[in-house]
């Protein structure tokens, strides 16, 4: 089988993405936290990568799947509702993925932490309590009176937290092996 360029520098990037991605969900579901040092080189290394292996392209195209990650999810940040390290992985990877698969592993992930959220909350006899504060926050939210629904953050050492970085490893993960079936699949035709 031969491989060009193009092939090899898609290998490069999405071995950035899925052990950037990999090392972030170890680490969060060892710590509950994905550091810094972890997501600002990750960063980085995705821009440059980009920007070396396709130039001022691959450099506009990192930016943009960085911008898209961050600007998402930054309300989500803004209100609690999501922590700092959360947002920055997904902006790392953002860099390695570009704006078209970084919406694709956003949503995968976003998917994969609700699911996990929905058998935590079962499993945790939640399943009351939860209701009540989605109660809240769209009344909160629709009536504009967040300052009511102020308690429901992560402030709160209560309420249910969900390792975002283990999702976001199940996503990337799960696009990247998707990806190449697909490949595989329209070879083998």
């Amino acid at each position: 089988m031969d491989m060009d360029s193009g092939m090899w520098k898609e290998i490069a990037v999405s071995a950035g993405a899925v052990g950037v991605a990999g090392w972030a969900g170890w680490l969060d579901r060892q710590s509950r936290k994905i550091p810094n040092r972890l997501t600002i080189p990750a960063l980085l290394v995705g821009l440059t990568v980009s920007a070396v292996l396709w130039g001022w392209p691959g450099t506009k195209t990192a930016l943009e799947g960085a911008g898209i990650s961050l600007g998402v999810l930054l309300p989500f940040v803004v209100m609690r509702g999501m922590g700092a390290g959360d947002w920055k992985l997904m902006g790392a990877l953002g860099a390695f993925l570009g704006p078209q698969r970084a919406i694709v592993v956003l949503l995968g992930t976003v998917l994969i932490a609700g699911v996990m959220a929905v058998v935590e909350i079962i499993r945790q006899g939640k399943v009351l309590e939860t209701l009540s504060n989605l109660w809240l926050l769209f009344v909160a939210y629709s009536t504009f009176h967040v300052g009511s629904a102020r308690d429901i953050t992560l402030d709160n050492s209560g309420l249910l937290r969900i390792p975002f970085g283990v999702a976001a490893a199940l996503s990337t993960g799960i696009f990247f092996v998707g990806l190449s079936a697909m490949r595989f699949l329209l070879k083998s035709r």
